[in-house]
């Protein structure tokens, strides 16, 4: 059985796992979850199972691989592997090491300890919002251009993925594995240690001038962005010589993650260096074991991100997103437009009681507006069960439109909708539950999104929420409906549910519940 493999680019991109194509239908657990097998037992596994996941991600600490200097212990991660086998899941591992959400929090406590081998980064002593001096400013977060550092991070990355390698040899369990998390320096634009400003005033390294055809110091190549692009070079560096000691051991899936930009926009004020779009081309020169890019998305304009991160034959993966009472029209839409090879809410364990057991105060911290969650998270985990079960039930059809460019998504902003144009056909969708038969709009209500697969040029299945469709006649014609169907797929089957005719022939009307229409049209 060859091991977990991509082929494919963009939203052609394809995920094998045992043989087989996969999208994974996914959720992030809490940061801590993972490191104790009586809790994943007792509190989490129970709560994952109504939820039709197919995959979870999970964290793996060095601080708990490697609680003393060359002594290694993999009995957390044996038990995640068991019990995710029990469960009939894969397994996504989250490796951190050096890095999480750019602080060094999860290196060993004898790490922690020797600041010669690994030394925190410094500012330069400018607050970067309210811009006056300071004096330097240590970080809780170690350089990486301190190659003693980066070699200790890929030693135990090795024996890791050597032990995976060894209970797992054909990743039938783990798929893939996320160098890090959300990486980059933040509260400085640069890394202000003597021996980065030694390497920030020399000359660029020669692969990087050969490929952006630049000369000079880092300044002196790339003026006001030399700073960003100076972080990028050394945490690419840094993380491909991890990875590529993990691949070394075993071959399968590795990428990366980022903390998006976000306002104001300023290196800094965001994890400087990490893997954010408009350093891509930096990141794929010097990180090339690296599979893709992928973005942790808390902002509110989800859809530019998709389609950002989507561009230039990037896969689009989302291994962590805020779990809302969106989550069902975020999924479809990055599954409609983008193929998306993986959706994960974060703190997944928690939808089905709260959004991630997080707090007002702690939701702010993630950029997420407490006012768009929702009062009933359980409502919202429902929904998303729901809708795992749609997509993994119909996929080898959305795989199939999607390759013969027959499919199409949307997902409100604040338009009132969009127009889907078809060959034949062209849909208008209005957003919102309009109509002479709509219910008041509840504070649980999702926005409204979905897509559309046209399976001839006169038959479409609509999987969509919170929304109207009509059609019109690309011939300028009058459309009739020859049938329209409830009803779902089972193992990419059709199965009718109620035909609808009379009054339930004259809006195509998607409530809060993610559901699926079957449509004929004629032209007279």
């Amino acid at each position: 059985m060859p091991l977990p493999y991509i082929i494919g680019t963009g939203k052609n991109s394809e995920l094998y796992v045992n043989g087989e194509r996969t999208r994974l239908l996914s959720g992030e657990i809490h940061n801590s979850s993972a490191s104790s097998l009586d809790y994943m037992e007792n509190v989490v596994w129970p709560s994952l199972r109504p939820l039709n996941m197919n995959n979870v991600i999970a964290p793996v600490y060095w601080e708990c691989v490697e609680p003393e200097e060359d002594v290694f212990d993999f009995s957390l991660v044996d038990g995640l592997i068991t019990q995710a086998r029990r469960e009939g899941v894969t397994l996504t591992l989250l490796w951190f090491g050096l890095w999480k959400n750019s602080e060094s929090t999860y290196i060993p406590q004898w790490a922690k300890l020797d600041r010669d081998r690994f030394p925190y980064m410094m500012t330069n002593g400018v607050d970067e919002e309210a811009v006056f001096t300071k004096g330097s400013v240590t970080l809780q977060s170690v350089s990486p251009l301190s190659e003693t550092a980066v070699q200790a991070d890929a030693k135990a990355f090795r024996m890791l993925m050597r032990h995976i390698h060894e209970i797992d040899p054909e990743g039938e369990t783990v798929i893939a594995v996320q160098i890090e998390n959300e990486i980059g320096i933040l509260g400085s634009s640069r890394d202000y240690l003597p021996m980065s400003q030694e390497a920030f005033n020399s000359s660029i390294p020669d692969e990087v001038a050969k490929e952006y055809g630049k000369t000079g110091t880092w300044e002196e190549a790339f003026g006001d962005d030399a700073d960003e692009l100076f972080m990028a070079y050394w945490f690419a560096r840094a993380v491909e010589t991890i990875a590529r000691a993990g691949a070394e051991e075993h071959k399968i899936i590795y990428y990366v993650n980022a903390w998006l930009v976000q306002f104001p926009d300023r290196p800094g004020q965001y994890p400087t260096g990490g893997p954010v779009f408009k350093v891509r081309k930096m990141w794929r020169l010097i990180a090339p074991t690296i599979s893709f890019f992928a973005p942790d998305i808390y902002v509110e304009n989800y859809r530019d991100v998709c389609d950002e991160y989507a561009s230039d034959g990037n896969p689009l993966f989302i291994p962590e997103t805020r779990p809302t009472k969106d989550s069902v029209p975020n999924l479809f839409y990055a599954v409609g437009v983008h193929n998306a090879m993986c959706f994960a809410p974060f703190g997944i364990e928690d939808l089905m009681k709260g959004v991630a057991g997080l707090n007002e105060e702690e939701l702010r911290r993630l950029n997420i507006d407490p006012s768009i969650m929702g009062g009933d998270k359980i409502q919202a985990g429902r929904m998303l069960s729901r809708a795992y079960s749609i997509v993994s039930n119909m996929d080898d059809l959305i795989f199939e439109a999607h390759r013969e460019d027959r499919i199409k998504g949307f997902l409100q902003y604040h338009e009132r909708g969009t127009i889907l144009h078809f060959d034949k056909y062209s849909l208008k969708v209005t957003y919102g539950s309009a109509g002479p038969f709509a219910q008041p709009a509840s504070p649980n209500d999702p926005v409204s999104g979905g897509f559309v697969i046209e399976a001839s040029p006169n038959e479409f299945f609509i999987v969509a929420v919170m929304c109207n469709i009509s059609f019109y006649s690309n011939a300028k014609r009058n459309v009739g409906t020859l049938s329209k169907e409830e009803g779902s797929f089972i193992d990419n089957k059709w199965h009718r549910g109620r035909i609808l005719n009379g009054d339930e022939l004259m809006l195509n009307r998607f409530g809060s519940e993610p559901s699926v229409l079957r449509i004929k049209l004629y032209e007279y």
